[in-house]
């Protein structure tokens, strides 16, 4: 659903173009920072060569340089809010957080908030600028994010923890949930020792290796469990098991492996799902 022109921004509130040579106006820049000891936003208001305010803080090492980026934008934007109707703009070297915030339909609830405060003061310009381009304000603000992000008892602001920290943890939660089951569960123990590690690619057997590798199938060793066959033995007086079928039944002789001895038959299944995983298999 389109929305009508009037609850966008004006055209000339956003820029995408290199902002580092505006002289003109109030300007204040603004930075995010992540690095191994944690993440900080800044912003800092400049007057000729000089800082007139200035604002930081740490954020957990959990959120991402993206959302110091904009939170760094809409406590810039806050602040100008707050001064003399005048002409100003946010130089932010970031064109994520500026699309974001320009996005009427941001499912980003910073760059919501953002966007509100752009629309209702329209004098407001926003415009990109180059990092790491000799910009005096843009390295101001620079390090003013590493010093918040890389001091430990730097004032801290709580934010929520981003999607993708939390897919990550999720996965990793149900990875290790699944493992522990997998390797300490009484059933399934055959498929354990072919397939061992708990995996989100799943495994593309077709269905006569499951059949073959399961037990589960057309095998009198399988049907007779369930009173399905009279008997667990083949008609060649063997117990009609996969692996029987596979190495010693004097019925399937051309389809015959080299049959493994009784202890390394673990190995063995091993191995043909390794092949065939390898090379694959005909139906």
């Amino acid at each position: 659903m389109s929305t009508h022109p009037s609850e966008h921004l004006s055209p000339t509130q956003i820029s995408l173009d290199d902002g580092g040579n505006i002289n003109t106006g109030l300007r204040i820049y603004t930075d995010g920072s992540k690095t191994e000891r944690g993440v900080g936003a800044a912003f800092c208001v400049l007057t000729d060569v000089n800082i007139t305010h200035r604002w930081s803080t740490r954020l957990s090492l959990r959120n991402t340089v993206f959302q110091a980026e904009i939170l760094a934008l809409l406590k810039a934007v806050e602040h100008a809010v707050s001064l003399p109707t005048q002409q100003l703009t946010i130089l932010v070297d970031n064109q994520a957080s500026i699309n974001s915030a320009a996005n009427p339909k941001s499912h980003n609830s910073i760059a919501r908030k953002i966007f509100k405060l752009l629309h209702s003061h329209p004098h407001i310009r926003v415009s990109w600028i180059k990092a790491h381009a000799g910009y005096i304000g843009n390295e101001k603000a620079d390090r003013l994010a590493k010093e918040a992000a890389e001091t430990e008892n730097f004032p801290e602001t709580p934010l929520e923890l981003p999607k993708s920290f939390i897919k990550t943890f999720l996965r990793q939660k149900m990875l290790a949930t699944g493992k522990m089951a997998w390797d300490d569960g009484d059933t399934g123990r055959l498929i354990h020792n072919i397939i061992p590690k708990v995996s989100l690619h799943p495994i593309n057997w077709t269905r006569n290796e499951v059949l073959f590798f399961t037990g589960h199938g057309p095998f009198p060793s399988f049907l007779h469990r369930f009173n399905l066959a009279e008997t667990s033995f083949c008609s060649c007086a063997e117990i009609g098991t996969p692996i029987h079928y596979a190495t010693v039944c004097l019925l399937t002789t051309s389809y015959h492996m080299a049959p493994p001895s009784q202890q390394h038959q673990p190995i063995w299944f091993r191995r043909v799902a390794n092949n065939i995983s390898q090379y694959g298999s005909e139906e």
